[in-house]
């Protein structure tokens, strides 16, 4: 399966990349903002795309031809304001299901936030990031893509475990970035997934086995 990766430059994003290089099931075009970031992926034999969330759908067209899935982890980060989180997490989300649509790349996972899904658990600091996923994992729940939407909990910048935890409701809790990848590259063929979302957090199952059982 041909995937796009949109925010392959980002944390989640680059375990993504180097898993996605190494898979013998699929294949990836990494979608990224800024022109040295596709020569350096091109560099190290990456197939790379200059992509705008802040564009058009037709330009979103243009990237996604070809693809048969899209994983989302784009964002726009803990250093901007209130309005490029609402471009970004939302409307550029929601453009990119609109271009996965035109394009017939009916797989679409979504890598969203720990229990954005119930409002008593949004923090007042952060309303707007949690509004922006929110809506974002509604848009795409009710789109005809066939979508997963992974909502993990703290992420780390350590070491994956290959274990997690999964289910409608987790209780809160931390997960590596590279388990959080390693989850949505599984979750592309695994049909216990098709049409759900989750929490996640670090578990004591293989990933696996978890997304069949959730």
């Amino acid at each position: 399966m041909k995937i796009l990766l949109i925010g392959a430059n980002g944390q989640i994003g680059t375990h993504l990349v180097d898993q996605l290089q190494n898979s013998d099931k699929h294949t990836v075009k990494a979608m990224v903002r800024k022109e040295e970031q596709v020569e350096e992926l091109k560099q190290s034999g990456v197939e790379a795309v200059l992509g705008d969330l802040e564009g058009s759908v037709d330009g979103l067209v243009k990237v996604a031809k070809g693809c048969e899935a899209v994983i989302f982890t784009a964002g726009s980060g803990g250093h901007t304001g209130p309005d490029k989180t609402m471009i970004i997490d939302l409307d550029g989300a929601i453009k990119s299901m609109e271009a996965a649509e035109q394009t017939g790349a009916k797989r679409f996972v979504m890598v969203s936030a720990i229990h954005r899904n119930k409002r008593k658990y949004w923090s007042d600091k952060l309303v707007h990031y949690s509004a922006a996923k929110h809506y974002a994992d509604r848009f795409l729940q009710a789109s005809n893509l066939n979508h997963t939407i992974l909502r993990p909990g703290g992420l780390l910048n350590e070491p994956g475990t290959g274990k997690i935890k999964a289910g409608n409701y987790v209780e809160r809790d931390t997960i590596p970035r590279e388990d959080v990848a390693q989850t949505a590259i599984a979750a592309l063929d695994e049909e216990s997934t098709y049409k759900r979302a989750f929490d996640l957090v670090t578990g004591k199952t293989g990933i696996r086995e978890a997304l069949k059982n959730i």
